[in-house]
């Protein structure tokens, strides 16, 4: 294996994923204490990573899935999902409860079909990074860097975890998450929009 593509590919991942650390630990603290809230995390965020490889290795090969005019319009996906975390954070605050108490959410914090959305809307902009760099890398190359992105996401998901059980980040969001999170992901959704011009913005 090219330890040159290795060391690439890693860089790649951590520039274009930086921002996915404080979306997966606020997913991680909202379902804090609710029985395989974290495995439903983890697999929520590798199925919407390996749906942003397979449109990335699809472009390179030259099919095109997702016209690049839609990209920005995946900004819908976290919008929607923010505005629904704060209705359901200003209905609990309305009853006197909170998000850990009532049960409203099922099985307790984000289902992975939630997580994946964010994860592949997130990524949006990284699918345009990635088609040029697996275009010139062939096919060996492509394989190696769609190998370290999937251990990478792992690991991520290992800091996200981290970061969202020390206790004084973990008091933080256990008080004020229910807030944050809705607030990061109606961010990123008009940051998607915005950026990529979406409506005429």
């Amino acid at each position: 294996m090219d330890l040159g593509i290795v060391g690439r590919a890693v860089g790649l991942f951590a520039v274009t994923n930086v921002d996915d650390l404080v979306v997966l630990a606020l997913f991680f603290a909202q379902g804090a204490g609710h029985r395989g809230s974290a495995r439903r995390v983890v697999l929520g965020q590798y199925l919407g990573f390996a749906a942003i490889l397979a449109v990335a290795v699809a472009a390179a090969f030259g099919a095109t899935f997702l016209p690049g005019a839609a990209l920005p319009y995946l900004g819908l996906l976290p919008l929607a999902l923010g505005l629904k975390a704060a209705w359901r954070a200003w209905q609990d605050h309305r009853e006197g409860g909170t998000d850990e108490g009532d049960g409203r959410s099922g099985a307790g914090g984000p289902g992975p079909l939630e997580v994946a959305a964010v994860t592949f809307a997130n990524g949006g902009d990284n699918i345009g990074v990635y088609v040029p760099v697996f275009a010139t890398a062939g096919t060996g190359g492509m394989s190696v860097y769609a190998v370290v992105f999937l251990v990478l996401v792992g690991v991520w998901c290992a800091a996200g975890r981290f970061f969202a059980t020390r206790p004084v980040v973990a008091a933080a969001l256990a008080r004020w998450g229910h807030v944050l999170l809705p607030l990061v992901l109606v961010t990123i959704g008009l940051l998607i929009l915005v950026e990529g011009g979406a409506f005429g913005l």
